[in-house]
């Protein structure tokens, strides 16, 4: 038990689109990603996405619509939801979901989500 600083978690992180777990919170991954350009195109089965922007914007797009998320703010993503985060410029991002979910919504496409 101790406090984790988000700032220097992110510090470390050196590529986009790629979580590193951070933290476990009941058999859940906390996460830092940093967001830039679009990822695709994507859904997760059996969990909600949870997304918590802790600096910059990124748009959230949801099949028919697109939502504008900026630090501060937390997004949800229903499970079964088609959904595709995109940030115009470097954004930092926490994460929680189940551990060992893919990304991706594949596994064979998912990042290996390091702890750092």
């Amino acid at each position: 038990m101790k406090p984790i600083n988000l700032a220097d978690k992110l510090d470390l992180v050196t590529t986009h689109w790629d979580p590193h777990v951070i933290a476990q919170y009941n058999d859940n991954d906390v996460m830092v990603v940093k967001f830039r350009g679009e990822f695709p195109f994507h859904l997760h089965e059996d969990t909600d996405d949870f997304f918590l922007v802790l600096e910059g914007a990124m748009t959230m797009d949801i099949e028919d619509s697109s939502h504008t998320v900026r630090a501060g703010e937390v997004f949800i993503v229903p499970r079964g939801v088609t959904h595709r985060p995109r940030a115009d410029t470097e954004c930092k991002v926490l994460l929680i979901e189940p551990a060992g979910t893919p990304n991706t919504g594949d596994a064979a496409t998912a990042s290996s989500k390091p702890r750092i």
